[in-house]
């Protein structure tokens, strides 16, 4: 199994089972921002569904060095293709989205556990497949968080998964030259500016 084979399909269990706890009365109700809580879970549900996509999407080139540029190079403010896709995605869990996502979950169980790494064609750009998994498992953490906070339901990351997914913050942040900033805060030195993040 590749490196963070395992971290990945533990984040991805970690999102189903805060969608388990979801009422079927939350999914209309707001979720992040101007999402609903079924656009929120359509975007973390693509978490899961791009790795199986993109594995089927040989890239003859690395064109993404790092996670930080892998970031750097899609806009997360306000992007109304990314807005877009998540609707699409919230749809596509259908009825019963828990049963959609267990579906998921068990061909990634199938699949990612046997794949060698590759390169492969991403929304930034080739990137090698082992490289690609720490912004999948980043997603699915906070987005889990998110969901769990928007309808009031347990979430619990395992520690695997929140060092994976703090790593990712912690590269980005570095990168984009708030790496002190953020040991600082982390060090209870000072405090994060209003409105701080990484994405």
């Amino acid at each position: 199994m590749i490196q963070g084979a395992a971290t990945y399909l533990e984040a991805a269990r970690n999102f189903r089972e805060v969608l388990a706890g979801i009422p079927d009365s939350a999914w209309d109700e707001p979720g992040l921002g101007d999402w609903t809580v079924r656009t929120l879970a359509g975007h973390t549900s693509r978490a899961l569904i791009t790795v199986l996509t993109y594995l089927d999407r040989p890239a003859l080139n690395i064109d993404v060095g790092s996670t930080a540029e892998y970031y750097s190079g899609l806009d997360f403010t306000s992007s109304p293709d990314i807005t877009a896709r998540a609707v699409a995605a919230g749809e596509d869990l259908g009825a019963k989205p828990l049963e959609t996502v267990d579906r998921l979950l068990a061909q990634l169980e199938n699949v990612v556990p046997l794949v060698s790494d590759r390169v492969i064609e991403t929304i930034a750009g080739g990137r090698r497949f082992s490289d690609y998994l720490p912004t999948r498992i980043f997603e699915l953490a906070v987005h889990s968080l998110d969901l769990a906070a928007a309808c009031s339901v347990p979430a619990s990351l395992s520690s695997d998964v929140e060092k994976a997914a703090m790593n990712v913050a912690v590269e980005i942040a570095a990168a984009r030259g708030e790496g002190s900033l953020l040991l600082l805060a982390m060090t209870g030195r000072t405090a994060l500016p209003p409105g701080f993040s990484v994405v």
